[in-house]
Formats: C-alpha cells, structure tokens, sequence
C-alpha cells in the first residue's frame, strides 16, 4: 500500500433481516471482482458493532483506470444490484489512502 492509493468504499444500511444474506452476496461479488477485475488487490467488509444493519466496505486497487474498468463491466452492474436490493440504503465513494500503519 502507498499514499494516493486508489480505494473503493460503501456505506450499506441493510434491510433488518437480510444481513446474513447480504454477506453472502458482497462476498460472492467481491470474489469475483478479484478474479476477473485486473488491478483488484482485496476487500474488507466491516459491521457496526451497535447497528448491526450498518455496513462499511473498502477495495484497494492498483489505479483509479482500473476501477472505472471494473463499474463499466455489465457484470459489476449485476452484482452490485444483488447486494443493493437487500439494502434500504447504498452509499459509494472513490477515496485514496491518506496514510497507513502496521500493513
């Protein structure tokens, strides 16, 4: 990782209910982005330890070419739908590392 590193982020407010299912599509969504998305180095999904229904996901990439690549596939367009239809709220940003410690 360096600084001005380009990184993918989601804000998800799923709907109650559907988490564990949710779960399973981002995970089925971002293993396939790592197969078949050049560029795509990994994903961490995190979860809101006081709102369980709150996610936050982040993607490290090798550059900002590649993402745009990535969002312009048909495929990302379906995948993402999969995850966005267990969600009442979807968030996404484009962000770059501004610092790091200890990876």
């Amino acid at each position: 990782m360096k600084v001005g590193q380009p990184f993918t982020s989601g804000r998800w407010l799923v709907k109650e209910g559907n988490e564990k299912e949710f779960i399973v599509r981002w995970t089925q969504f971002t293993e396939w982005s790592r197969a078949n998305a050049p560029g795509a180095q990994n994903f961490i999904l995190v979860r809101d330890n006081t709102d369980p229904r709150r996610f936050q996901s982040f993607g490290a990439w090798d550059d900002a070419d590649m993402v745009a690549a990535w969002r312009a596939t048909p495929e990302f367009q379906t995948r993402l739908a999969a995850c966005r239809e267990l969600c009442d709220e979807f968030v996404a940003t484009d962000q770059t590392l501004a610092a790091a410690v200890g990876i």
